[in-house]
């Protein structure tokens, strides 16, 4: 195991800090990570300070397997490649201080426990492929960790030099140094109402035109269906009587038969009339009979009413063949019409005959009605162009504080001769205005203006990169700025310059992390880590840990003069970390 020689806090089950936890946590982003099983390393549990930090480390050390765990916490994609050969999973943490950042919102919307400061993000991938990750304990999708991950760590590393070829990235850094975050919500809220109405029209459009062309089957459907003048529930009922006529001859001689039994001569009723009189008359002198009495003289109404219903209704039963005939050619027409359209009711008939109606509806006013939503459209496209031509005048002076800035920042970067120009193109309407920008550089007097990334050395887009980013922490409260190897192309002069800028950035209520081959860049960080390998009975292993002063001597010689360290680099390393505590 490898791990900071100062204390670290001891962990519940959960990694969760303890009540009585020691540890005085300063106000900064990331202040301890914790990774086993990920690639080459064992167990590494380390902290971190505010300020800028620096990363050392020989080429194939490690420092990018570090990165690759921070990645892994932060939402990119697992794979069962980076555990540890010979274990079954691996597991990233680290632990964020949220306080000077007011994330509680976030954690508020996603129904997430929030403690600000001890945030704690992890992130655990088995060799079966499952990935799973949580916030403070509790399980969370991939995006989630994703977009707050994004809200916590900046990472740049080499490749996102290209992102100066990107229009939207160069957008994007001028809208927030103009600040205009107000102005460009109220664009995109218009823009957002523009675009809606537009896809209504283009939708409207092609329903009409769908609809023209087949008017005449629609109108012929329609003329159909109000022909057949289809009603609610007519269908059950004309089942039902078609059902009741085909057996009207068995039902009027069950009726005939029942009647005769209840109301003829001896039947039910009579009998049953004769027996309450029988009772009735007896119950004055044998009390226990009443109740009886009454309820026999109940049956006797009921039974007397039923047996008048029976012979009505068979009197009203008649077999009617015109009327057995109409029923069964309505029935057939309805079941003709559900075949036809493949539906099973007429409710669905009469949905389906409203349907053509709206359609036909449509065609007849579908011209009128294209003519008020596309003057509704240019009046909002208006208000579009309106809003659009105050986030480019808010942006074009935000330009000139880019460029000016930028030169400011590029000049003692080693680029005396410098030009930089924002430059604004207007384009069609779209998410972010009409604005099209474009960061224009030039190294010396005698190169014409051109796009950055096509004119600018690796060394150049390197230092343009890291000026912007100065400039952005600047204007926002940037999250933990992590540069992986920005000093490619750099040397001398332009590489202290460049770790005095990021060591401004640190100095600037800011968490900044380094990763450098360069010693005057290592020699600025308030605080030096070393990444390196050793060889045990289980292979190679990286590690990584906190240098000490004496430590960081040797380490900075070492990136003076190779591995065969000098009394000449110990005093130069000596000198560059007096001079950087002096400045």
């Amino acid at each position: 195991m490898t791990s900071f020689s100062e204390s670290t806090p001891p962990k519940t089950p959960h990694g969760r800090k303890s009540s009585n936890d020691p540890f005085n946590f300063t106000q900064h982003m990331l202040h301890r990570l914790y990774i086993k099983n990920f690639t080459l390393i064992d167990e590494l549990d380390i902290s971190f300070e505010g300020g800028f930090s620096v990363i050392t480390g020989e080429t194939g050390a490690g420092k990018s397997i570090i990165l690759g765990a921070l990645g892994l916490l932060l939402g990119q994609r697992a794979d069962t490649k980076a555990i540890k050969t010979g274990r079954d999973r691996c597991t990233v943490e680290a632990h964020f201080d949220l306080r000077k950042y007011d994330m509680e919102p976030f954690f508020e919307e996603k129904d997430l426990d929030y403690d600000e400061g001890d945030c704690i993000l992890r992130r655990e991938v088995t060799c079966a492929g499952k990935s799973r990750a949580f916030v403070n304990d509790t399980p969370v999708a991939l995006t989630t960790l994703r977009e707050l991950g994004a809200m916590l760590v900046d990472i740049h590393s080499q490749h996102q030099n290209l992102l100066l070829n990107k229009e939207d990235f160069q957008l994007n850094v001028l809208d927030i140094i103009a600040g205009n975050a107000r102005a460009l919500t109220d664009y995109q809220t218009a823009f957002n109402a523009y675009r809606t109405l537009s896809k209504e029209i283009e939708k409207t459009r092609e329903q009409l035109r769908k609809n023209r062309e087949s008017e005449d089957f629609l109108r012929f459907q329609y003329h159909e269906l109000e022909e057949a003048r289809l009603a609610e529930g007519e269908q059950e009922q004309l089942e039902e009587e078609q059902e009741m006529l085909s057996h009207a001859e068995e039902i009027k001689s069950a009726l005939y038969e029942a009647d005769d039994l209840l109301s003829g001569e001896g039947g039910v009723v009579e009998r049953l009339k004769s027996a309450s009189h029988g009772i009735d008359g007896v119950k004055d002198v044998f009390k226990d009979i009443a109740e009886a009495a009454e309820r026999l003289e109940s049956c006797f109404i009921e039974l007397k009413d039923i047996a008048s219903e029976v012979s009505m209704k068979a009197e009203d039963v008649e077999f009617d063949p015109s009327r057995m005939e109409e029923v069964d050619n309505r029935l057939d027409t309805i079941y003709h019409l559900e075949q036809k359209y493949h539906v099973d009711s007429v409710s669905e008939l009469i949905a389906l005959k409203q349907d053509i109606e709206r359609q036909l509806g449509q065609i007849d006013g579908g011209d009128e009605q294209l003519q008020e939503m596309e003057a509704e459209l240019e009046s909002l496209k208006t208000a579009c162009e309106e809003k659009a031509d105050k986030l480019t005048a808010i942006r074009n002076t935000a330009a000139r504080t880019v460029e000016e800035e930028m030169r400011l920042r590029l000049v003692p970067l080693g680029i005396p001769k410098v030009k930089f120009e924002v430059l604004l193109q207007e384009k069609t309407l779209s998410d972010d205005g009409h604005d099209k920008v474009s960061f224009l550089f030039s190294a010396n007097t005698s190169t014409p203006l051109q796009p950055v990334a096509q004119v600018a050395s690796g060394g150049e887009i390197a230092r343009v990169m890291l000026s912007l980013k100065a400039m952005i922490s600047g204007a926002v409260k940037l999250p933990t700025i992590i540069f992986d190897e920005i000093d490619t192309g750099v040397s001398g002069k332009v590489a202290e310059m460049m770790g005095r800028i990021m060591q401004e950035m640190g100095d600037n209520d800011r968490q900044v992390i380094s990763i450098t081959h360069l010693p005057q860049i290592a020699a600025r960080g308030a605080s030096h880590y070393k990444v390196y390998k050793e060889e045990g009975d289980e292979g190679t292993t990286s590690h990584m840990r906190r240098l000490d002063s004496k430590e960081r001597i040797n380490e900075i010689a070492q990136m003076l003069s190779g591995s065969d360290i000098t009394e000449a680099a110990i005093r130069n390393a000596e000198e560059l970390l007096g001079k950087n505590r002096n400045t």
